[in-house]
């Protein structure tokens, strides 16, 4: 008796721990499959019972991620006028180093880069004045025009996939609401149940139109701005270069052209170096 006792207790203890074992797993195999269906019917919801429309929806909501991101690499300030280019070419310019800027200004793939090098074989020598700067500002409008679609293209794109978006939504709302009024028809009842899921249904497509829409148009926006800010640092630059070499070559010759009495510091030290100089001469006499 005992030892059949102690059997029984054995099996039910092993049966126990078995259980202890095992249930754990299985509530939480039944979470997983429970949060896997979940997500199954969020995406089914969502997305999937918005019918064919939501096919280029979806591919038009990565694209616009996708060139979003990249125009922002794109119009990172490196990529344009990087502050130790622009230096170095100001520098140049202030040395009257012209052939040694446009050289540094081809090696360099930038916008800057590339501007400079358009640019400045302009300058004109035998205009010691301005150096021919009306040329080299033509020079620079002609480049920025002709450099500006290549810019643009891809903002010009977000603008694109923010404006279609809305209208394909609009579409599959229509084509949705042109099939819920069909099968209104065919049937001769108005069941609510059914008229509200059907309208909900259409309304997915436009739903994800203007969420396209709200990320697309407010980023070309800024983006847009961004690249203007970007070709008029550009432009500055190339004029900051010119008026280096400018002040460098005329300096001497636009200071002595001041008219008397407006040298402002330089007026005060000269009376003050002539009083000293009577003084010392009063001096010598007196001794």
């Amino acid at each position: 008796m005992k030892s059949m006792i102690t059997r029984i207790s054995v099996r039910a203890l092993s049966l126990l721990t078995a259980a202890m074992i095992t249930l754990p797993g299985m509530v939480f195999a039944q979470e997983e499959a429970e949060a896997a269906a979940k997500q199954t019917n969020m995406l089914q919801k969502w997305v999937i019972d918005g019918g064919w429309t939501m096919i280029p929806l979806v591919v038009l909501f990565f694209i616009t991620i996708m060139l979003v991101v990249y125009c922002a690499m794109q119009l990172n300030k490196k990529h344009f006028a990087p502050a130790a280019l622009r230096d170095e070419l100001v520098a140049l310019m202030g040395e009257c180093r012209v052939q040694s800027a446009i050289k540094l200004a081809t090696e360099s793939p930038t916008y800057l880069g590339r501007l400079v090098a358009y640019a400045l074989p302009n300058v004109d020598a035998n205009r010691p004045e301005d150096l021919g700067k009306d040329a080299v500002s033509d020079a620079v409008a002609d480049f920025t025009a002709n450099e500006r679609p290549a810019l643009m293209r891809f903002v010009d794109l977000v603008a694109l996939s923010g404006s279609t978006a809305p209208t394909i939504g609009l579409f599959g709302t229509i084509q949705g609401m042109v099939e819920a009024f069909a099968v209104l028809a065919e049937t001769g009842q108005a069941d609510p149940t059914t008229l509200a899921g059907s309208i909900s249904v259409a309304l997915l497509t436009t739903f994800w139109g203007l969420i396209i829409s709200l990320i697309a148009l407010p980023t070309f926006y800024f983006q847009k701005k961004i690249a203007q800010a970007r070709e008029a640092e550009c432009i500055n630059a190339v004029e900051d270069m010119m008026n280096a070499a400018i002040n460098t070559l005329n300096g001497e010759a636009m200071l002595a052209r001041i008219p008397e009495g407006f040298g402002g510091d330089d007026d005060e030290d000269a009376e003050e170096e002539e009083e000293y100089e009577e003084e010392e001469e009063e001096e010598e006499e007196e001794a």
